[in-house]
């Protein structure tokens, strides 16, 4: 198989295993016990914190574990809006942002909260003059994403900060497609809440970590211990924090040349895909995008059809955000930077991974072509089209 969907997720690195496996055995205490035991995973944990927090320029009082990207993003916007709801009422987002930020802003507006969700330009991008309109005296917090999980769009976020503190309004981004791939230094973009996700960049799922500035005021979202310096309950995850940290300092050291090569690799892709395949759409910009993302529209067929037909053939890809995958309403952000809703549906991510091999660009762009044409011989819309020689 050729896996070329790691947007989505990605393999476990082997090192980042190794170094997980003593703590799912002999060294299996709760990180909270006084005993040896307990005392030997809370050293582990204590290394972990600070290893996280070197990788994006941090403090390790600042640097926070939870379950995954959902839940950190879900506690920077939920706890921000309750510690803060004296002080006003109203949130920034934008049409683009992940369904874990955009499902907790909905779910804020039904606590009587209000939300602004900012329009974006054709490639994805948010303008400070944006958002410095959308600001508000009751604005209490900024939240937008560092990188676009679908079209690859990384955001001018140090840019969009400062609008935002000029107005004393705190900031928070989803930088979960960005850690890993992308040098990230809190001290620099002034934010004061960041959300990353450990299975991006080759460690394990189900554990990610929020980066709350110190002095940022932010309720629980989880309760029931003190856990986290008591601000989220539950047992940490002692292997997968070690798997963390591990999995982000390689990824941080290597990250120029893993960036590098993957960005040769979704060249190519993109370059080879549009000489090959008429009546496409390449979605995002071609500057400012995350080096290993590539967003394709294909008109007159559905990405269904198109993502099922690779698969028996050997290659794995996605329709666009893996957390909406079942859903059969057109993207948001597709809609959001004008793609008509035809075309929409007809859109797939190639995602790359420094595993990932030239001779696997090549093979997949020919199997993409040959499934293309014939899924496109089968669809009345394109022979319709074709007659008229009108291509939307």
């Amino acid at each position: 198989m050729i896996y070329l969907d790691h947007a989505a997720t990605t393999p476990l690195d082997k090192e980042v295993l190794n170094e997980m496996l003593p703590f799912f055995s002999e060294d299996f205490g709760n990180a909270n016990s006084q005993h040896t035991y307990g005392q030997k995973a809370a050293s582990a944990v204590i290394k972990a914190r600070e290893e996280i927090a070197g990788c994006i320029n941090a403090k390790p009082s600042e640097i926070y574990f939870t379950s995954g990207g959902t839940e950190a993003d879900n506690w920077a916007l939920k706890g921000v809006a309750l510690a803060h709801k004296d002080k006003g009422r109203h949130i920034i987002t934008s049409k683009i942002e992940h369904s874990a930020i955009y499902a907790s802003c909905k779910q804020l507006e039904t606590l009587g909260f209000e939300v602004t969700y900012l329009d974006v330009d054709s490639e994805g991008f948010v303008s400070s003059d944006t958002l410095k309109n959308a600001i508000k005296d009751d604005t209490i917090l900024v939240s937008i994403m560092f990188a676009n999980n679908e079209i690859g769009t990384i955001e001018p976020i140090k840019e969009l900060c400062a609008v935002a503190h000029e107005r004393g309004v705190l900031f928070h981004t989803d930088a979960v497609q960005a850690a890993g791939s992308l040098k990230l230094d809190v001290k620099d973009l002034g934010v004061d809440l960041m959300s990353i996700s450990s299975h991006k960049f080759y460690g394990p799922k189900g554990v990610g970590a929020l980066y709350i500035r110190n002095g940022v005021k932010i309720e629980k979202l989880i309760s029931g211990g003190e856990q986290e310096r008591s601000k989220r309950g539950g047992t940490t995850n002692v292997p997968g924090v070690v798997g963390m940290a591990k999995a982000l300092v390689k990824a941080c050291a290597q990250i120029d040349e893993n960036a590098k090569y993957v960005s040769s690799l979704r060249d190519r892709f993109v370059s080879a895909v549009e000489s090959k395949i008429e009546m496409i759409k390449y979605n995002g910009p071609r500057h400012d995008r995350l080096p290993n993302n590539a967003s394709f529209s294909f008109r007159f067929i559905e990405g269904e059809s198109i993502l099922f037909s690779l698969d028996l053939r050997g290659v794995c890809a996605s329709s666009g955000s893996a957390c909406s995958s079942g859903s059969l309403e057109p993207s948001r952000t597709l809609m959001a930077i004008g793609v008509p809703v035809g075309t929409a549906h007809g859109t797939i991510r190639f995602s790359f991974g420094k595993h990932n091999t030239v001779e696997e660009v090549d093979k997949t762009v020919e199997i993409l072509a040959d499934e293309v044409n014939r899924l496109r011989q089968m669809s009345p819309l394109f022979k319709q089209d074709k007659e008229k020689k009108e291509y939307v």
